[in-house]
């Protein structure tokens, strides 16, 4: 039987009436910003192990981005200081931008690999970063 396809904005309006499974965050490596790759039972027969733990990680590596301290997050914050943070009025930081590359990448997630099976994958910030 072909997997049913499913629309993105149906999907999101049957979410609250839908069986939900929760990815955890990860906390074994202390408090970065990671999710666990263990792949749910709940999920067995809706999409590929490989796929699913891809996107994880794939997440994993864009929060370990953000969380990342360079030259251009330490420029920031003497940025900052130096004008009362006003500065954060005319610009986004590194960590809001890697925030929305993660939004469009869930975005395109759902659309290509998890709409079509009938899952709905939700941003973690929506969560408080506790869970996908």
């Amino acid at each position: 039987m072909p997997p049913q396809v499913h629309n993105l904005q149906e999907l999101r309006r049957s979410a609250s009436l839908a069986t939900k499974v929760f990815i955890q965050r990860d906390y074994s490596d202390g408090t970065i910003c990671q999710f666990q790759t263990k792949f749910p039972p709940e999920l067995d027969s809706r999409i590929e192990r490989q796929l699913f733990e891809e996107t994880v990680k794939t997440l994993n590596g864009f929060y370990a981005e953000a969380e990342k301290i360079g030259g251009s997050s330490y420029l920031e914050g003497c940025l900052a200081c130096a004008t009362a943070y006003f500065i954060f009025l005319c610009m986004e930081t590194h960590y809001e931008k890697v925030l929305k590359k993660i939004s469009r990448y869930i975005q395109e997630q759902n659309e290509k690999i998890f709409a079509p099976r009938g899952l709905l994958l939700t941003d973690p910030v929506e969560r408080g970063m506790r869970v996908v």
